[in-house]
């Protein structure tokens, strides 16, 4: 540029701040503006670096003017570009969606555990507490698991496929947990202390006390020397932790795989005893049946019946979130109405 003269430069910095000026007040957007910035200020090949490199070709005092020529057009276009962004961030400002910063915040819903979820998680902790495990098993079982090997006879009521759902001639889902009983005890020797969680099913009318599926919580223990003495204090230790200070009382019952049956009822919470719907007029509300494990199950496990002896329990863990929550109907449980939830978990 050793022939440029300094007239032509100053003109040339004169045209440039014109262009430029023009490209930053005609640009409407942070994308238009950011385009007319690179091209007339970028720093690889915008316009005004271009200018920049003839500096060097002026010598004595014209390097000098142009020198302040060129500071000062960067002077100006700096400025003109901050006051343009400006500008256009304050119109993007006004043109967005008005918020008021003194509104309350949207509402954040916080989830929550289901109640029986909630009850399943609290009686799992109390047995482990006193030295039982969990164990789980399939849904899916066999008729040998869910019935024979728990000395259900062939012509069993529950047997029948109005009582019980079947998916193959010989595969039901499972109406209880005590096939994982089975599945426990074949796993190893005795000692065994167990607590089995999990869903059931059931051909039931899904009315305010029934539902056709639902969960079920059961317990094991086999050992040596294990009597109904220890069944009974092992309950009422669950009903004293779970419920607080609360009656309890064992009435004989009937089971195919326990022998002898019990079931066991604490004092109905919703009416303190007196009577009610709930409970039927009896203050009393039954929460499990129990009774020790029958030899005949012992011996289909592959267990020494000779030699061991157990005892084990079954309950509704949603049974017993109608008592501890105060609701009258079972289907409220399976409803999902997030304001009964959100109740629960307050």
């Amino acid at each position: 540029m050793s022939e440029s003269t300094l007239n032509e430069f100053q003109s040339a910095a004169a045209e440039l701040q014109r262009a430029a000026s023009a490209a930053f007040d005609s640009a409407d957007s942070a994308d238009s503006l950011e385009r007319a910035r690179a091209e007339f200020l970028g720093r690889t090949s915008g316009r005004l670096l271009a200018l920049q490199r003839l500096v060097p070709s002026f010598e004595g005092s014209e390097r000098g003017v142009a020198g302040r020529t060129f500071n000062e057009l960067k002077t100006s276009l700096d400025a003109r570009l901050d006051a343009r962004r400006a500008a256009v961030e304050s119109s993007a400002r006004a043109a967005a969606p008005q918020v008021d910063l003194t509104m309350p915040p949207r509402r954040q819903f916080v989830g929550a555990e289901h109640p029986v979820t909630l009850v399943i998680e609290e009686i799992i902790e109390i047995f482990r507490g006193i030295g039982f495990t969990v164990a789980t098993g399939p849904e899916a079982e066999t008729e040998w698991y869910n019935f024979t090997a728990l000395n259900f006879p062939p012509d069993h009521p529950a047997m029948d496929m109005h009582d019980t759902m079947y998916l193959a001639d010989d595969v039901v889902l499972r109406t209880h947990t005590s096939p994982v009983q089975i599945r426990s005890l074949q796993a190893g020797p005795p000692p065994v202390r167990v607590v089995i969680p999990g869903n059931v099913y059931r051909l039931d009318p899904f009315d305010a006390s029934h539902a056709p599926m639902f969960a079920q919580i059961e317990g094991l223990a086999v050992d040596e020397g294990v009597s109904f003495v220890d069944l009974k204090a092992t309950l009422t230790h669950f009903a004293s932790r779970f419920f607080g200070s609360t009656r309890t009382r064992f009435r004989p019952s009937y089971f195919p795989f326990t022998e002898p049956s019990a079931e066991m009822d604490v004092e109905c919470r919703l009416c303190k005893g007196s009577g009610c719907a709930a409970c039927k007029g009896t203050g009393w509300m039954e929460i499990l049946g129990a009774g020790m494990v029958h030899p005949n199950v012992l011996d289909s496990a592959g267990v020494d019946s000779e030699r061991y002896t157990g005892w084990a329990f079954g309950m509704g863990p949603a049974r017993i979130a109608l008592q501890r929550y105060g609701i009258h109907d079972i289907r409220t449980l399976y409803d999902s109405d997030i304001r009964f939830l959100e109740q629960v978990a307050r």
